[in-house]
């Protein structure tokens, strides 16, 4: 039997308006925090299309618990699902009381939180004023550096993880939005960085492949990109059938609502259809004892879910590589990683680099996927402190544990 301290281990791992007075809302007193779907601000307005990408709808001062003394604020805005319609995000900022003393604009990162979950109520809008957000060291962190820290939604009002292109606009404008939003003082000529673990990693691979097209005003130092999930079907191959067997019956109910036109539904059987009714609504954790050492199989009508062109078509839509971030990035991952397997994650990087992207990357030759999660904060955070300090070229290609390849 699949075992909770086992789950609640990987929920470590998957650990242009400027607003105005008259949008902002009070802070709820203490014990009325409203789940999303509940709570009037998460509401996307009528004239939602009539609000440019990553214009601010509303925004509130909000209550977060933090080490270093911080304030926070969060932003409702515009961005668009994987279909280019318009949909409303939320997006949670901090910024440390201390001024930034130091050289240019203070740094500022998005952090990326693997929330793999179906439900709004798992969202780090809503967790991070309970005091359950699962990074919530990597928020603490980057605030004692003096950063700003952003932490979106990026599963958007659908709840839906692996969306890749829905992720990477929802991530990019709520950069903008938090660049728009005076009271923070950011600004729109910060310097970014983009931080991100497992489902996060994905999130933030997608916003800086998007980023040269969607949003080429913003200025990125570099990206942070842990236990990478860049091809969905080596990955959902690889966990089918394991206690990791969770992410799967998850990314079906993500793909069903993101992705209706794609007939995925029509996959399942009578007990895949059961799986998608109690699959909805649960954060990680239950998604993972929901569904311990299931087979796809089980719930399907076909032999191989994962070849049949419904499914397949939209994993490798949602897949990481088609395109190039022109920003550095940093890439880490165990080479005995039991979720996301290390050979998608290597082709990744030879892909990107043939296309003219800069990757560093550490291999470790032992390590799992929670391991890593927490072992790989600290290059993590050294790369970007690297490169908001650093006066020269764009990034270097460099291999430190086990060579990919050729180095261009």
């Amino acid at each position: 039997m699949f075992s909770r301290l086992a789950a609640t281990t990987a929920l470590l791992v998957l650990g242009s308006a400027v607003a105005v007075p008259a949008y902002a809302q009070e802070e709820p007193a203490i014990g009325t925090v409203l789940v999303p779907d509940q709570d009037p601000f998460y509401a996307t307005p009528s004239d939602i299309d009539s609000y440019a990408d990553g214009a601010i709808v509303s925004s509130r001062e909000v209550g977060i618990a933090t080490t270093t003394p911080a304030r926070a604020w969060q932003l409702a805005y515009r961005t668009n699902d994987s279909h280019g319609m318009p949909e409303l995000a939320v997006t949670t900022v901090l910024v440390p009381i201390t001024p930034w003393t130091g050289a240019g604009t203070r740094p500022a990162v998005s952090i990326q939180s693997a929330e793999d979950s179906t439900g709004t109520r798992c969202a780090p809008s809503y967790t991070s004023r309970m005091g359950t957000f699962q990074d919530k060291n990597r928020v603490e962190a980057m605030l004692s550096k003096n950063w700003a820290v952003v932490t979106p939604d990026f599963e958007g009002p659908k709840s839906a993880f692996l969306t890749g292109p829905q992720s990477g606009h929802a991530v990019l404008d709520g950069i903008r939005a938090a660049g728009q939003f005076a009271p923070a003082g950011i600004g729109t000529d910060a310097r970014w960085g983009l931080d991100g673990f497992s489902g996060g990693a994905a999130a933030s691979g997608w916003a800086a492949q998007l980023q040269p097209s969607y949003a080429p005003e913003l200025d990125f130092v570099g990206a942070a990109l842990g236990g990478v999930p860049a091809d969905l079907s080596a990955v959902m191959a690889n966990v089918d059938g394991t206690m990791w067997s969770g992410f799967i019956f998850g990314a079906l109910v993500s793909y069903t609502r993101e992705f209706p036109e794609a007939g995925i539904d029509q996959l399942l059987n009578d007990i895949g259809r059961a799986d998608l009714a109690r699959g909805a609504d649960k954060c990680v954790v239950d998604l993972l004892l929901a569904f311990p050492f299931r087979r796809l199989t089980s719930a399907a009508t076909v032999a191989d879910s994962l070849r049949d062109p419904r499914l397949a078509d939209a994993l490798q839509h949602n897949s990481l590589g088609a395109t190039a971030p022109t920003m550095p990035i940093f890439n880490y991952q165990a080479d005995t990683d039991d979720v996301v397997p290390i050979g998608q994650a290597d082709a990744l990087v030879r892909s990107w680099r043939d296309a003219g992207a800069s990757v560093e990357t550490t291999r470790k030759p032992q390590g799992t996927h929670v391991s890593e999660a927490g072992g790989g904060q600290i290059p993590a955070l050294e790369f970007l402190e690297t490169r908001f300090t650093v006066d020269g070229p764009p990034g270097v290609n460099i291999d430190r544990d086990r060579q990919l390849g050729p180095v261009r």
